[in-house]
This record gives C-alpha cells, structure tokens and sequence, in this order.
C-alpha cells in the first residue's frame, strides 16, 4: 500500500531550500566582486550562469511555496 503524501513540512523545506540557494547565491557574488580581477573570463561567465540557474530555482521554490498555501487553504 502506498504511503499517503504527507505534505505538512513541504513549505518548511522549500523555505529552507531557498535560504540555502540565497547563501550560495551571495557567496558568489562577494567572490566575483573580491576576485573579478583575478579569475578567468571563463570561470567568471561559469559562476555568473550558475547564479543565473540559482535565480530560477528560487523562483521554482518560492512558486512551490504559493502552491502549497493554496494547497493547504483547500
């Protein structure tokens, strides 16, 4: 038999998701910004489209997030 879905801690782990990505996100940025000047143009363009993925994601989660409200309002 298949385990109910379970979804009372989904918006606490999607927060938590997007905390995480937010501190890796920023993390980035402060390198770029204390080491443009010292890495390539490859690993700069690298990080910056890595940020660009990291953005979406927490659009992603932050929809999920929306998602969840109406889903427990129901």
């Amino acid at each position: 038999m298949a385990k109910p879905d379970n979804r009372a801690d989904n918006v606490e782990h999607l927060q938590q998701s997007i905390q995480h990505t937010e501190r890796n996100l920023r993390e980035a940025e402060d390198y770029l910004n204390e080491f443009s000047s010292e890495i390539s143009s490859e690993e700069r363009n690298q990080i910056e489209e890595k940020n660009e993925r990291r953005k979406e994601s927490i659009r992603g989660f932050r929809a999920e997030v929306k998602d969840e409200a109406a889903h427990s309002q129901e």
